[in-house]
């Protein structure tokens, strides 16, 4: 077990061990094929409903020309669809066409699916343990404007 005499190497340390065993590191995740962050936008679009690129930057904190290139890519393969505001025809409104909804979803039971294995074996105190430490890190953070 790791000790609290240098922070920053036992956060790395966290770090490392949390994104290998959930396989952040992988070309491809959970087996899809899709990246770390065509899937998190995928998931973004999937609960925001009709987005626009600026409102997807700000919860994911991404560059602007990287988000736009994974957009691209996203339309080109059919599971996105950038439709013109009513209102403001400058502003553009991304949402999941039927093909991206059904990625979505299967991106999802498998992200469930993956931390249900990981926690199946558990006892429900430890499993409860195990989500209060993981809210206490994130309230910890948000405090002091991390994320």
């Amino acid at each position: 077990m790791a000790t609290f005499t240098n922070p920053i190497a036992n956060i790395r340390a966290f770090n490392r061990f949390y994104t290998d065993i959930i396989g952040l590191l992988d070309r491809h995740l959970l087996h899809s094929r899709y990246s770390l962050a065509e899937a998190r936008i995928i998931y973004e679009i999937s609960v925001g409903e009709n987005l626009q690129a600026s409102q997807i930057m700000t919860a994911m904190h991404i560059d602007k020309s990287y988000l736009s290139r994974l957009l691209k890519k996203l339309e080109k393969e059919g599971l996105i669809i950038k439709k013109p505001s009513e209102q403001d025809a400058r502003a553009m409104f991304i949402s999941l066409t039927a093909k991206g909804l059904r990625e979505f979803n299967i991106l999802n039971k498998a992200s469930d699916e993956q931390i249900s294995a990981m926690t199946t074996g558990l006892k429900a105190s430890d499993q409860q343990q195990l989500v209060n430490h993981m809210n206490a890190i994130m309230n910890i953070l948000t405090k002091t404007a991390i994320i």
